[in-house]
C-alpha cells in the first residue's frame, strides 16, 4: 500500500494516542518504532479510529494470550531449545535457516511433510500452539534485529520458500506447485493487491535455478536445490542456523545445561589451584542458572 501523503502527521498523532492511553510505552515488545505503528495505520487505510482499535486489540491480546502473556511464554519456551523441538520441525516442518542476498531471513515450510498424527503423540495441541506463538515472536525479537546488524541496513521481511502451498510474508516462493494450484492462483490474484501479487513467485519442479539467483547456494538447504545440510545439527530443519544465533544466549533446558557443566568445570579448575583446605562450591559463589 503507498504512503500517505500525510503519513508523518497521522503517524505522530497515533503515536501520541497510544502514548496518552497506556496503550505504548518504552520497551514494549510489541515494537514502538515507527514501521511497527505504520503496519497498524496502513492495515486499516490510515484511519486513526480504526488503528487504534486494532492497536489495543493486539495490545490485548499479547498481555493475555496463554493466560499469562506474550512475553512471560517468551521468557518461559527459548524457541531455540525446548523439549518438544526436534519433534515439531520434523512433523510440521516450518523455521527460519540463514539468509538471502539481500539479507532477509529465510522462512522455510515444507507443507508436505506435515504429519500431525505422529507429533500429537510425543507433543500435545497445546504445546505445539505455544511453541509456534513464540516462533513467530521469534521474528521480530530476534531474527529481523540480527539480520539488520549482520546485513548493516534495515532488514524489515522475510523470504519466505513454500513447498506446495503458503502464505506470503515478505517474498513468498511456491515450488512444487501442481498445476491445479497455478488455476487456482490465477482465480485468487485479482482479488489480492498487486503489491501482494508481485512479491509472490509460482515456481514449478524447476525452481532450484530461480531460487538461486536469489539465495546463495550455502544458505539453500540442499533440499531446496542448494548446498546447505547443517549434518552436524541433524539438518537445516533443526539447525536455526542464522546470524541471529551469533552470541545467542539461551535458555532452554539444554543451554542451562551447558552453562551447568561449564561453571561446574571452573570450580574444578579454581579448586585444583586453591589445594583442599579452600575447596570452592556452587553454593559458595551463589551460582545460578535461570529457569
Amino acid at each position: 500500500m503507498a504512503s500517505h501523503p500525510n503519513q508523518t502527521e497521522i503517524l505522530e498523532k497515533f503515536r501520541s494516542d497510544l502514548v496518552a492511553e497506556g496503550l505504548l510505552q518504552d520497551g514494549d515488545s510489541i515494537g514502538t518504532d515507527d514501521e511497527t505503528l505504520l503496519r497498524f495505520l496502513k492495515a486499516r487505510k490510515f484511519d486513526l479510529q480504526h488503528s487504534k482499535q486494532m492497536f489495543k486489540d493486539c495490545y490485548n491480546w499479547r498481555n493475555n494470550v496463554e493466560n499469562i502473556g506474550i512475553d512471560e511464554l517468551y521468557r518461559r519456551i527459548d524457541p531455540f531449545d525446548f523439549p518438544e523441538r526436534n519433534a515439531i520441525f520434523d512433523c510440521w516442518p516450518m523455521w527460519f535457516h540463514k539468509t538471502d542476498k539481500q539479507g532477509r531471513p529465510l522462512n522455510v515450510h515444507f507443507f508436505g511433510g506435515m504429519d500431525v498424527r505422529r507429533l500429537y503423540k510425543v507433543c500435545t495441541p497445546e504445546r505445539h500452539w505455544q511453541s509456534f506463538l513464540v516462533n513467530c515472536e521469534l521474528l521480530p525479537r530476534e531474527v529481523l534485529p540480527a539480520c539488520s546488524r549482520a546485513a548493516g541496513k534495515h532488514i524489515g521481511g522475510t523470504f519466505v520458500i513454500v513447498d506446495l502451498k503458503g502464505f506470503s510474508m515478505g517474498q513468498l516462493a511456491i515450488v512444487n506447485a501442481p498445476s491445479s494450484f497455478t488455476m487456482i492462483w490465477a482465480m485468487i490474484k485479482p482479488w489480492i493487491s498487486k503489491e501482494t501479487a508481485a512479491k509472490v513467485d509460482i515456481l514449478g519442479s524447476d525452481y532450484a535455478k530461480v531460487l538461486l539467483e536469489l539465495i546463495d547456494e550455502e544458505n539453500l538447504p540442499s533440499t531446496l536445490g542448494g548446498k546447505c545440510t547443517c549434518a552436524e545439527h541433524g539438518g537445516c530443519h533443526l539447525s536455526g542456523a542464522g546470524p541471529w544465533m551469533e552470541g545467542r544466549v539461551g535458555w532452554g533446558p539444554n543451554a542451562q545445561a551447558k552453562r551447568q557443566v561449564e561453571q561446574h568445570a571452573e570450580i574444578e579448575i579454581l579448586n585444583s589451584k586453591l589445594g583442599a583446605s579452600k575447596q570452592i562450591t556452587t553454593t559458595t559463589l551463589d551460582i545460578k542458572v535461570s529457569s
